[in-house]
């Protein structure tokens, strides 16, 4: 069994220490955001593959999001996990997905300390990390059914939570998408107002 992973010090230090800090240059990261929901956008609204159906665009894009909020991206130490059991998922179209935790992301947003799950599921082709999770807007503000982060693996176990990039899971445009629901220890007791939300 492999041993959980020993953060050095410094980095432990150094990840707590801007784990409520925002960007370092705020005007450039705005930018950066508002240009890949642009992007994205375009992309929904032209490409073949396009999760959103064609009858449907016109009322849904361009995407809905909160304001970019430079606080809501923060820094996190990922809290490997031992556990191998498989973990099984409710899904939108009444199915169950099967995942394996990775380990617990701990971070701090807006003065709040929080804790998320990270997942790997079962039998996939990419090694992403899966972060779905619900808060205080979900079901009012944001999808009844939670809302997505992912992230590439980080051999350093420090990862950067940007919740200005949350999405919501393709479920909502189309039923024959299937998504995860999130489980019952991703329902953060605080508003995440930040990335995508529904149309009012």
């Amino acid at each position: 069994m492999k041993k959980p992973l020993r953060l050095p010090l410094v980095l432990l230090m150094l990840a707590t220490a801007c784990s409520s800090r925002p960007p370092d240059d705020p005007k450039s990261y705005v930018e950066e955001i508002a240009s890949a929901r642009t992007a994205k956008d375009n992309n929904f609204r032209t490409a073949s593959n396009s999760p959103v159906p064609e009858n449907r665009r016109e009322e849904l894009l361009p995407l809905a999001y909160f304001p970019i909020d430079p606080d809501y991206k923060v820094g996190a130490i990922l809290k490997p996990s031992n556990d191998t059991t498989v973990v099984e998922m409710p899904t939108s179209t009444g199915g169950l997905a099967k995942f394996r935790r990775v380990g617990t992301l701990e971070f701090s947003v807006k003065g709040h300390a929080l804790t998320l799950a990270a997942f790997r599921e079962v039998g996939a082709a990419t090694d992403s990390l899966f972060v779905p999770f619900t808060d205080l807007t979900t079901g009012t503000e944001t999808y009844a059914a939670g809302r997505f982060l992912e992230f590439d693996p980080k051999t350093t176990g420090i990862y950067e939570i940007d919740f200005n990039r949350a999405f919501i899971p393709y479920c909502y445009y189309s039923p024959t998408y299937e998504c995860p629901y999130p489980p019952a220890e991703n329902r953060l007791q605080i508003p995440i107002r930040a990335g995508e939300r529904v149309r009012k």
